[in-house]
């Protein structure tokens, strides 16, 4: 049977605490969730896109990008309309109020960012940068 080294336990025990913690941290000091700023910033970047190509680009279920999508129109930040043409489609774009928060909540994430880091010396993060990159690989393949 295989068997992990004592450190190997600890690494991944630590990655699934870091998973753990980040993102509830990470919402409680930028004031939204990753997945919602990815959309706003898909959105930013796209000026308008269809639903289906932004839930492809976010990597997020279609449930869950519809239930996101929904709740930031409330929120008066997103406009969807349907394609006239074909009742199918349904585009997406930021709202004015929506492209001023952006820049709120991007201003928020650097510095959640450089608390994470604080410390670390830029060689240091490139080799931390290279080292998760390659656990990701081996995640992908597995």
């Amino acid at each position: 049977m295989f068997k992990c080294s004592k450190e190997e336990e600890l690494i991944a025990q630590r990655l699934f605490e870091l998973n753990k913690q980040t993102m509830p941290k990470f919402e409680r000091c930028t004031g939204i969730s990753q997945s919602r700023l990815e959309i706003l910033r898909e959105l930013f970047e796209a000026e308008e896109i269809t639903q289906r190509a932004l839930q492809k680009k976010v990597n997020i279920d279609h449930a869950a990008v519809t239930r996101h999508l929904k709740q930031l129109e409330e929120k008066g930040m997103v406009i969807r309309r349907k394609n006239p043409e074909d009742n199918r489609f349904t585009y997406v774009r930021l709202t004015d109020e929506g492209k001023m928060k952006i820049a709120a909540y991007c201003e928020e994430k650097q510095r959640f960012i450089a608390n994470v880091l604080k410390g670390f010396s830029n060689e240091e993060r490139i080799a931390l940068l290279n080292m998760l990159t390659r656990i990701q690989e081996n995640v992908e393949k597995i």
